[in-house]
């Protein structure tokens, strides 16, 4: 397993920090665009890169908050906390919110042409994957690159936040969404599965029980062993049916 720590140019002359895992030697992988939560690149996400890439995967990790600095933007306590989390998103939340729709979008073709431009990285459509705001961010890139995203993975993430029009632009992907039981009631998961529906989608889209926001990352107090079990049984499948690994 090779992983690296990388810069990439992005549209405004800066670059963006990043990691990137993928697997030593042999043909070139089908690449996976994944954007973190609000916490960014840190060891849990390194490790998830890296399981990933054990899967025959090029694993891209953005530190999509790169405007405000490299990541980490702030410091993160080995274990974050119930109090913790609170007073680190106060800190991260106006930064989040500056990271508009289309900021998004131009950065999110800086990282395709830079997946594009690897030699590791085979041809053709890429997954992109995310986590909290990551998630969103994934909906967004998928929906602004048409032909250029095979399938999307996001989880415990505010995807009805865009509504039926950005999930309505999502064609020829394949999308699972797990949510967090604490981030939405029956009563949404129903209406959003509705919009899915009638944008013709492949989907599952689903509550993980007994879960609060943040369940997949190990190093917080919402994380839950079974729920992340939950996650790779449903990514990995997703991935194998959408991109072809070696």
């Amino acid at each position: 397993m090779t992983t690296r720590t990388l810069q990439i140019p992005m549209p405004d002359g800066r670059t963006a920090d990043a990691l990137a895992a993928f697997p030593e030697g042999g043909a070139p992988h089908p690449a996976v665009l994944m954007y973190p939560d609000a916490f960014g690149i840190r060891p849990v996400l390194r490790e998830m890169a890296e399981k990933l890439a054990g899967h025959g995967h090029y694993v891209l990790v953005p530190n999509y908050l790169y405007r405000n600095g490299p990541t980490p933007l702030v410091e993160l306590p080995d274990h974050i906390g119930d109090e913790a989390r609170d007073e680190l998103i106060g800190q991260l939340l106006p930064l989040i919110h500056d990271h508009t729709a289309e900021r998004t979008v131009d950065d999110a073709a800086a990282y395709l042409r830079f997946l594009a431009a690897q030699p590791e990285v085979a041809p053709g459509p890429v997954a992109v994957t995310g986590y909290c705001f990551g998630g969103l961010l994934a909906v967004r890139t998928a929906a602004a690159h048409p032909g250029e995203v095979a399938a999307v993975g996001a989880f415990h993430a505010p995807v009805a936040a865009d509504g039926a029009e950005q999930l309505g632009r999502l064609t020829a992907v394949e999308v699972h969404f797990g949510h967090a039981a604490g981030d939405i009631t029956q009563e949404d998961l129903d209406s959003l599965n509705r919009t899915l529906d009638e944008a013709g989608l492949t989907y599952t889209s689903e509550i993980y029980p007994d879960t609060v926001h943040g369940f997949t990352m190990s190093d917080t107090s919402a994380y839950s062993p079974s729920a992340l079990t939950h996650h790779w049984d449903s990514l990995l499948p997703l991935l194998s049916r959408r991109l072809h690994t070696s």
